[in-house]
């Protein structure tokens, strides 16, 4: 009886740590967001994609004629045994400007904000408090908003993995950009390193 109790326990725990996080966050470019969450240790994958805007399906044509409301994003699937939530917040934020509204680098538009979209209420909770914690630490108004989680629509095929498949135009962009620069501006020694 001990030897079963024992193996349904293991089981159960074994099932339990075998459970995948979600988190979806907007930083500007998806191709740069996704690159960032896949550097981080326990992270799964990070799917490129749309998401907080009002149109079913939406195309990156129309995300970026900025009529649908959505943002570029990432959605991340994470082992939670070995990064939590909160390590994926703080990759984040070192990983974005969030004094600038509804842009992103040489990227502007509402597309290319900065959001947090939060899969539940422990996810707000912690987003909230680490949002006021950079408010403090860096002494500005930061635009990035902490939203509900709603639809996510991947992108095309061509977006997945941008940084991987085509290195060459990914580092012009991110370079040109002017991504890097502003982030050690921001951040110093503590930004996202690429």
């Amino acid at each position: 009886m001990r030897a079963l109790l024992a193996a349904w326990l293991l089981a159960a725990a074994s099932a339990a740590g075998a459970a995948e996080g979600v988190a979806t966050f907007a930083g500007g470019c998806f191709w740069c967001t996704e690159s960032d969450f896949e550097k981080v240790p326990g992270v799964i994958s990070a799917t490129s994609g749309y998401t907080g805007g009002t149109k079913t399906n939406p195309s990156y044509e129309e995300v970026s004629d900025g009529g649908t409301g959505h943002a570029e994003s990432v959605q991340v699937r994470f082992d939670p045994a070995k990064v939590s939530y909160a390590q994926l917040l703080q990759a984040y934020w070192r990983s974005v400007d969030p004094t600038v509204k509804d842009r992103q680098f040489c990227d502007e538009g509402n597309q290319y904000r900065t959001a947090i979209f939060v899969h539940d209420a422990e996810q707000r909770r912690l987003a909230e408090a680490t949002r006021a914690e950079v408010e403090k630490q860096l002494g500005v108004k930061i635009y990035t908003q902490i939203t509900d989680a709603g639809p996510f629509y991947p992108a095309e095929d061509y977006h997945q993995d941008y940084y991987k498949n085509n290195p060459i135009r990914y580092k012009g962009y991110r370079w040109n950009c002017g991504r890097d620069q502003r982030l050690q501006e921001i951040w110093g020694a503590a930004a996202a390193k690429h």
